[in-house]
């Protein structure tokens, strides 16, 4: 007897048909999560519908939504929310602060692993990388919301994104490949952030959906054969902002990283911890 199937479920098909207008990768999720807040079950099925419906979905690797309040909660990717570090979920380190408007660091020792090896699993010349920050605390140097080293402080290859960085006099920035290669720009404020490269020649910087920072540098470095972080990588070079959202998947245009943004904003404000 055959199983019905009622759409992919992250990693598998659904065999329980969800309900009345709910996404069966968001059920997933949900279920994986133990989201059991209506509001916040509502908040994730719009989001991955929102991301469908703009056709941004397909191009997601990892998704991290931040919801639910704890650390056993926001550890999962709602791409694929299997607890296995090979589906993307999050490692902790350090001391951050886990609560229902996010994963705070501290500035100090805290950062997590996404377990999404750069090299591997994304393409330089074709990928982005997004980080919701709910507040603006300056970042030390080489601190990042998003970034990967090879290895941390020697090598000449790397994926960063920054906030606001205080060696930078108050900049936003963004490097797929080489330092010397990126797109920045001033900035003192939280929001949302979006670094995308489309092409060698083309990365581009988004704060709330529109572009703020480009860079046409060729760019021929090959990205670090290491994990993805958050918030850092190591004691002592960690970021002290929250983070309400974080992404990493292909590279986004400038409409699909306003749509980004519509959807996420859209979340965020469900879930009252928009800025």
């Amino acid at each position: 007897m055959a199983i019905l199937s009622y759409g992919q479920v992250g990693w598998r098909s659904a065999v329980a048909a969800p309900a009345s207008g709910q996404d069966a990768d968001a059920l997933a999720f949900i279920t994986a999560a133990t989201i059991t807040n209506t509001t916040q079950q509502n908040a994730i099925n719009t989001l991955v519908t929102d991301l469908k419906g703009y056709g941004i979905w397909s191009k997601m690797k990892a998704i991290y939504p931040f919801v639910g309040g704890t650390a056993a909660q926001h550890k999962f990717n709602l791409k694929d929310p299997r607890d296995l570090n090979e589906a993307f979920r999050l490692s902790y380190n350090g001391g951050g602060v886990h609560s229902p408007t996010g994963y705070a660091g501290n500035a100090s020792n805290a950062w997590a692993s996404t377990n999404l090896n750069a090299q591997t699993n994304l393409t330089n010349s074709n990928l982005h990388v997004s980080f919701y920050s709910t507040t603006a605390s300056p970042l030390i140097s080489y601190s990042g919301e998003i970034l990967v080293d090879q290895p941390y402080g020697s090598g000449t290859s790397w994926l960063a994104l920054r906030t606001n960085n205080k060696t930078g006099g108050g900049s936003a920035y963004f490097s797929a490949g080489s330092d010397a290669v990126n797109a920045l720009a001033s900035n003192t404020l939280p929001g949302f952030f979006i670094g995308s490269e489309t092409s060698s020649t083309l990365r581009k910087l988004y704060r709330n959906g529109s572009s703020i920072a480009t860079n046409t540098t060729s760019d021929g470095n090959v990205l670090p054969p290491a994990p993805v972080t958050l918030l850092g990588y190591s004691a002592g070079s960690n970021s002290g902002n929250e983070c309400a959202f974080a992404s990493i998947g292909d590279g986004l245009t400038d409409t699909e990283a306003a749509t980004l943004y519509t959807a996420v904003q859209k979340y965020q404000t469900t879930l009252g911890r928009n800025v």
